[in-house]
């Protein structure tokens, strides 16, 4: 950890909590919010999440897996992930959810009109926002993490 935390506190409570708290807690509310309040489907939701984990190299966020009513991803949905271009387990959707992440995260200058075309069509306006904003909330929160040591104290604040 690259934090002094107190012996007995929690990592994140305590940085995130205690140290900024007029940032920290509101950005814990944006972080929970797009947990649950999304309209994507998991399979989209999860492709980006776990793409800007493995950019991100968040220990947390690599092991972790979104549930929605009982359901996940299958085991091998994070080396497709890391095969978005070729895997035959992605369907439009979930493949551009991954691409939009990785290029987001590396080369957001690179996002061209024959991208935004293929965005368009797969994707509504409020979706590009919502995921947009995943992405962006994953990108900050989980590299704040990881630079700061904390990726492997992580965990969601229970609903």
């Amino acid at each position: 950890m690259n934090i002094d935390v107190p012996e007995g506190q929690d990592p994140i409570a305590y940085v995130w909590g205690e140290m900024v708290p007029g940032i920290g807690l509101a950005a814990s509310k944006f972080s929970l919010s797009v947990y649950t309040h999304t309209t994507l489907g998991l399979r989209e939701f999860e492709a980006a999440r776990l793409r800007i984990a493995q950019i991100n190299g968040c220990a947390f966020c690599l092991d972790w897996r979104t549930e929605r009513d009982g359901q996940r991803v299958e085991e091998e949905f994070a080396d497709a992930v890391t095969d978005w271009r070729t895997t035959s387990a992605f369907d439009d959707r979930t493949r551009l959810a991954a691409e939009y992440a990785e290029r987001y995260a590396l080369d957001h200058h690179g996002l061209d009109d024959e991208f935004w075309a293929r965005m368009t069509a797969c994707y509504s306006q409020v979706e590009i926002v919502e995921l947009s904003m995943s992405i962006g909330s994953w990108l900050a929160f989980g590299r704040l993490n990881h630079v700061l040591g904390l990726d492997t104290a992580c965990k969601l604040p229970s609903r």
